[in-house]
């Protein structure tokens, strides 16, 4: 394994470490949507490592660092300052990691790193600080119309999530309408009526049109997909051997583009206030569409369905996204690589490129029971916008011409 030969990069070890920290239950505050946490992580990293390396542009934070300087201490000391400031109630967990890191690293350059890394953290921390994500959801109203998105059975949740997070400042966006797709299809037309039976037929729980790997693979995929993401990221740069500045780079990139992404799809979703599928399916004679037709009793396979509107889907955005920042950075290199699954422990599945593990993330979706195909193909344009305009703008070589 690569770790027996060269000690983990800290830049992958806090990541794992947040991780760590957000699927830890009760840890993660319920209004902040915990990319968050990682984009501010990651942007500190890389202008603290950036700071030493000095061959791209800062993200927000320039400081003139030495170049004796560690790079692995200012990552260490970076990360350690946000998390700690976001999670204080794991701070004994993370001094101790810190610690042991330090001891792990050569002593030159060290407290040099270490000073980069604090004066970093707290600088974009305080960047932070007041945009938008600590105000209070916006109380929601159900609509009842047909289409209109209404709390899901069977665990009607009391509220809709995360109802303010279209007005937290982007961390690279312009806004969070920047890329905002137009609306879905009207339910009397042939796209509705044709991506309704498709997930009517194939999403229903014990399905006997999907397969068994189509069953699974709704399943498999049935998590918090950014963190699919951060450990396929993890595999890719330890495969390659990625240098520190290259993996600073590379999860800050990842992680804007999965904030910004965040941001832009409940911008969308609450912009639209769609119906998910299965309140569409189980009010079928109420949508006008004589190709629709009702199944009162109708339940996605997974069981429950995330308490948000279903236009666009979040996994079709952030898979996108994903796969693009990865594929624009590892441009000449082929992966084939296995994914483990975030709820079903033990379970892989492999991947011959990036755009494969995306494109079966979004459709999973369907076998789910969660999203209609255009719900997908939306989210799709808007995650892969996103990223593109992240990687073009942001992070890039100073020797690129503007």
């Amino acid at each position: 394994m690569a770790q027996a030969t060269k000690p983990v990069s800290q830049v992958v070890q806090w990541n794992r470490t947040l991780l760590v920290i957000v699927r830890t239950p009760g840890a993660q505050p319920t209004t902040i949507h915990p990319t968050r946490s990682f984009a501010i992580m990651h942007a500190a990293i890389y202008d603290a490592v950036n700071a030493i390396d000095a061959t791209h542009k800062p993200y927000l934070v320039r400081l003139s660092g030495s170049h004796f300087a560690s790079q692995e201490a200012a990552a260490a000391a970076a990360a350690h300052e946000v998390l700690v400031k976001l999670y204080p109630n794991f701070q004994a967990t993370l001094d101790a990691q810190f610690q042991q890191a330090l001891a792990q690293l050569p002593n030159g350059g060290k407290a040099d790193g270490i000073s980069i890394g604090n004066t970093v953290a707290d600088r974009i921390l305080a960047l932070r600080n007041n945009d938008g994500s600590n105000t209070q959801p916006i109380p929601y109203v159900f609509g009842n119309a047909p289409g209109d998105y209404q709390s899901t059975p069977p665990n009607f949740s009391k509220q809709p999530q995360f109802t303010h997070w279209s007005r937290v400042t982007p961390f690279a966006l312009e806004s969070a309408n920047q890329f905002g797709p137009g609306g879905p299809p009207a339910l009397i037309s042939d796209r509705y009526s044709d991506a309704f039976n498709q997930i009517k037929s194939l999403g229903i729980a014990g399905s006997t049109t999907a397969t068994a790997d189509e069953a699974l693979t709704g399943r498999f995929w049935n998590g918090a997909i950014q963190n699919y993401w951060n450990e396929i990221a993890q595999t890719a740069s330890v495969a390659d051997n990625l240098t520190t500045a290259e993996n600073a780079r590379l999860f800050a990139l990842l992680n804007l583009s999965f904030a910004d992404g965040v941001i832009a799809f409940y911008d969308a979703k609450y912009t639209y206030n769609f119906w998910r599928p299965v309140t569409a399916i189980r009010a079928a004679a109420t949508d006008g569409n004589p190709e629709t037709e009702a199944h009162p009793n109708w339940l996605p396979e997974v069981g429950n369905t995330a308490p948000d509107p279903s236009y666009p889907g979040a996994h079709a955005v952030i898979s996108p996204a994903g796969a693009e920042v990865l594929s624009s950075f590892f441009r000449k290199r082929h992966f084939e690589f296995s994914v483990t699954s975030e709820v079903m422990p033990g379970v892989d599945r492999s991947f011959a490129s990036f755009p494969a593990a995306a494109e079966e993330a979004t459709l999973s979706r369907i076998f789910a029971g969660q999203h209609f195909l255009f719900d997908l193909t939306t989210g799709q344009r808007l995650g892969s916008d996103v990223a593109d305009f992240v990687v073009d703008n942001f992070l890039t070589s100073r020797d690129r011409d503007d």
